[in-house]
């Protein structure tokens, strides 16, 4: 199906905490934005249905008021709180949790310490806790829109459409102009495959929002995954003519390309705008996972292209999961065994659902000789595949 080219809508500007996001620094007395998920994956290596809140995302403006004192161990509600938001810049929320429930109800910035501690919950897929530790943050005064922007993501990871707007609605009453709140609930919705609500998290944005040019693309996307291509197209060149130099308009072209089969179309685009200055990693991604559909094979330029292109965009977002996913495959086509594990494995760390990680992971551990791993993966890839 043609829909395998949708790719993640998640752009540099705005930066997330989460499984699959790009983290900003965490820092005392600042706002900072943060998501439980990131930016949905491009369709060849698929969402992972239960997690990603994929794809994504809250904007969290946590005041870090607490400050260090001298003789502080790692015992200290306060000094835990710090090692846990140190934790979760580093996208490391299962192992920050232990330490925001030691700082939980102890420390001078509670509210840091309950929402950071639900961001770690909803960004490991503990959503029915995220959320009751959302719903004690809104009943003890803490009714923000990053409170229950958060809290719109939990419940469409739980599945539970209806609160999940209804939580979308009151952060969009708080903050209706704010951009980021619709299309960060918007991933949630991709990642998780409700693209129809997806569609009426858009539509409410748009209706704010009507130039926004993020949005119009978002709406493209869902409608082509649900197989309405021809209401996308326009959705697409709405988003191409609204920012036709940015890094949404290249990818709105490329995405309709690819779309369209027009492959060579997609390449040349991709390449335009990266030469344009727009090493986003979603368009750095795209541009190396396309080349590689087109049977770039190793020893050829186009295979060194690619490579170059998901180096670049794994680096320049980490926890970007199509990138970590899709260099693996690059390194597993090159014979490059160690390699392709390493990024596997990050792969599999943050979308531990996807099919495709398994299969790759499988094919490299059989090839390295470890064949207990390699059918470990393969008893993983079963599960997912009977669910």
């Amino acid at each position: 199906m043609r829909s395998v080219w949708l790719m993640s809508s998640t752009f540099s500007g705005n930066a997330a905490v989460g499984r699959r996001g790009l983290i900003p620094p965490l820092g005392q007395g600042r706002g900072v934005e943060i998501s439980a998920c990131s930016r949905r994956t491009f369709g060849a290596f698929s969402r992972d249905i239960l997690r990603l809140v994929f794809c994504a995302m809250v904007i969290a403006l946590v005041a870090m008021r607490a400050t260090p004192t001298q003789g502080q161990t790692g015992s200290d509600p306060e000094s835990e709180l710090r090692t846990g938001i140190d934790l979760t810049r580093q996208g490391m929320l299962a192992q920050a949790i232990p330490h925001l429930r030691a700082a939980s109800g102890h420390v001078k910035d509670g509210y840091a310490a309950e929402f950071n501690l639900a961001l770690c919950y909803v960004g490991t897929g503990q959503f029915e806790t995220a959320i009751g530790v959302l719903n004690d943050l809104r009943a003890s005064g803490h009714d923000t829109p990053a409170m229950n922007n958060l809290l719109a993501q939990a419940y469409v990871g739980e599945g539970k459409q209806q609160p999940a707007i209804q939580a979308l609605q009151a952060a969009a009453a708080q903050s209706p102009k704010d951009e980021r709140l619709y299309a960060l609930i918007a991933d949630a919705c991709n990642d998780y495959k409700q693209y129809d609500l997806g569609l009426q998290v858009v539509n409410l944005g748009l209706t704010e929002l009507p130039q926004s040019p993020r949005l119009h693309y978002e709406r493209a996307l869902f409608l082509a995954q649900l197989d309405r291509f021809e209401e996308a197209r326009p959705e697409f060149e709405r988003a191409a003519s609204l920012q036709p130099e940015g890094d949404i308009g290249y990818l709105a072209m490329v995405q309709e390309a690819l779309y369209e089969d027009r492959i060579p179309d997609a390449i040349r685009m991709a390449r335009q705008g990266i030469a344009a200055g727009h090493r986003d990693a979603v368009l750095l991604a795209l541009l190396g996972t396309v080349l590689l559909h087109a049977g770039a094979a190793p020893g050829q330029p186009e295979f060194a292209e690619a490579r170059t292109a998901l180096e670049a965009s794994v680096a320049e977002r980490p926890n970007y999961s199509t990138a970590q996913i899709a260099l693996g495959n690059l390194y597993l086509m090159d014979n490059k065994l160690d390699d392709a594990v390493t990024h596997l494995e990050i792969g599999r760390r943050l979308e531990p659902r996807n099919p495709a990680v398994y299969s790759h992971l499988a094919n490299a551990y059989q090839r390295l000789g470890e064949r207990q791993k390699a059918q470990e993966m393969l008893a993983i890839l079963g599960q997912l595949v009977r669910k």
